[in-house]
């Protein structure tokens, strides 16, 4: 847990401040809007795709759960 919350300080992500033999991490986001904005570009991009794979996993899934409840006593 270190090593990460090392990433995230080194990185302009969070800072941290000594109490005692503790130390408190807080997160700043104003680096996590900046990424968020980013991303943004991809998003828009990806979210019609993504959204219809999700649609395409769960009408798999129902169809494996009707399947399987059709098959004869013994078979699968």
């Amino acid at each position: 847990m270190s090593q990460h919350l090392k990433v995230l300080r080194d990185n302009g992500f969070a800072s941290v401040r000594p109490e005692g033999t503790r130390r408190l991490y807080a997160i700043d986001p104003a680096p996590l809007r900046e990424v968020d904005g980013w991303l943004e570009q991809f998003r828009r991009f990806w979210s019609q795709p993504l959204d219809a794979l999700a649609t395409e996993v769960a009408r798999g899934r129902r169809e494996s759960r009707g399947a399987a409840g059709s098959r004869a006593p013994g078979e699968g």
